[in-house]
């Protein structure tokens, strides 16, 4: 079967500051950003992984370095944030569920190998680190089931950090697509999740991988711990 996998790479990614898309950051072992995700995506599904990658800013770099994968167009990337890209691509995608990522991880493989079962089940999930829980990164609670109940900055006694790989299996896509398409043009895709999941019962449950490496590069201080862990 299939395995489709979302790559959100259309952000202007200004806080690191370089003059190419994020995902094209050299790491300290000669790949990129995007080259590690991809290697570890190839490495989990094989031929069975449909990679799709949603750009904007500078795309024809992006296109030009990963030409085999297929390409979703957000025009208003410099308008939108990561909510309006995952609506388009969870419209353009295929029946069943989807995993995706934010195209500024870098993670271990062994990240793709503890969800496998998971997504083999169809079950909505959350990957987290519950070893720290950062003022500006999204956060969670859970609910007495031990679903995620908030998912969002804003949270109170969180539990743990979204590190930017998930997974909607194919009975939530639909409502998550409706709710991702509703909310504002500046929200995160985590607000759509959280409307589906109080709206529509979306069940997603959080993945701990609190001991496998998984850096989301929003600074140069990101980047250096990235490059810590790479081999």
């Amino acid at each position: 079967m299939v395995q489709q996998v979302i790559i959100l790479a259309a952000g202007m990614g200004t806080r690191l500051g370089k003059p190419w898309p994020k995902p094209l950051t050299p790491l300290k072992d000669g790949r990129t950003i995007m080259e590690q995700q991809m290697s570890n995506i190839s490495s989990a599904f094989g031929e069975r992984a449909r990679i799709g990658v949603v750009v904007g800013f500078k795309m024809e770099m992006i296109m030009e370095a990963h030409p085999r994968a297929i390409f979703i167009y957000n025009e208003l990337f410099d308008q939108t944030n990561t909510s309006k890209s995952l609506w388009r691509a969870l419209k353009a995608s295929c029946d069943g569920g989807v995993l995706w990522m934010n195209g500024d991880v870098v993670f271990d493989a062994k990240v793709l190998e503890r969800i496998k079962p998971l997504i083999e089940k169809d079950q909505s999930f959350i990957c987290v680190n519950t070893s720290k829980v950062a003022e500006e990164e999204v956060k969670y609670t859970v609910d007495s089931n031990g679903n995620i109940k908030e998912l969002s900055k804003k949270v109170v006694n969180a539990l743990g950090e979204a590190v930017g790989i998930n997974f909607v299996a194919a009975r939530d896509k639909s409502a998550l697509v409706r709710r991702l398409e509703e909310v504002a043009d500046n929200d995160y895709f985590e607000r759509g999740i959280e409307v589906s999941i109080e709206k529509d019962k979306a069940s997603f449950i959080p993945v701990d991988i609190s001991d496998l490496f998984a850096v989301e590069v929003d600074f140069p201080e990101d980047l250096e711990r990235a490059n810590e862990s790479v081999k």
